[in-house]
């Protein structure tokens, strides 16, 4: 049940937080970080745990930094560059990747159900990031607010003075029909 629930709610913060996959990384961190922390510390206060020492204390902000603030912020990343459904699946592996270094510290024995689960899953993962997708497909005119690139073959928007590399700021797109490889994303939400 425990896992379930877990699973359940893995699932709606990634659907919740697909739409911040376009916002500056860092600050989504930030505030999901804050929220959390903040959450935490009205549960423990409420169960009255103890303050931990210096040491216990950053060991978990380390934890917590990479296991949580690193993956999220590379999670975010990789739902501009590939989408979603890709991203899903990739960051689905850890599980597997646990298993396998629990396997190789002797912790656990390889059964015939993890090793056919992680065939199939290594399967359904080398399709997501072979597949392309590329054809010609129309964007109506849009404006919006989302962290973008200049050299990416949506935003060609000028700057005065110019300015090169990533950043957000309100802009418009014109009406546009081109055919390139596309994954889900901001820009190609467009039905087949």
């Amino acid at each position: 049940m425990a896992v379930a629930a877990a699973t359940l709610g893995w699932a709606i913060d990634n659907t919740l937080t697909r739409p911040l996959a376009e916002r500056d990384p860092l600050s989504v961190v930030a505030a999901k970080a804050a929220l959390g922390a903040t959450f935490t510390l009205v549960v423990a206060v409420i169960a009255s745990e103890p303050v931990p020492s210096a040491r216990p204390a950053l060991v978990l902000l380390a934890c917590g930094a990479t296991g949580y603030g690193l993956s999220l912020r590379l999670y975010l990343l990789a739902q501009r560059a590939i989408g979603a459904g890709r991203t899903g699946s990739v960051f689905a592996l850890a599980p597997f990747i646990g298993a396998a270094l629990a396997i190789a510290a002797g912790e656990r024995g390889a059964t015939g159900w993890t090793i056919g689960a992680a065939a199939l899953f290594a399967a359904g993962v080398y399709l997501h990031l072979t597949e392309r997708h590329d054809h010609t497909h129309l964007h109506e005119p849009v404006e919006h607010d989302h962290v973008h690139r200049h050299d990416d073959g949506h935003h060609e928007h000028a700057h005065h003075p110019p300015f090169a590399g990533e950043h957000a700021h309100p802009h418009g797109h014109a009406r546009l029909a081109h055919t390139h490889e596309h994954a889900s994303d901001l820009h190609h939400e467009h039905p087949h």
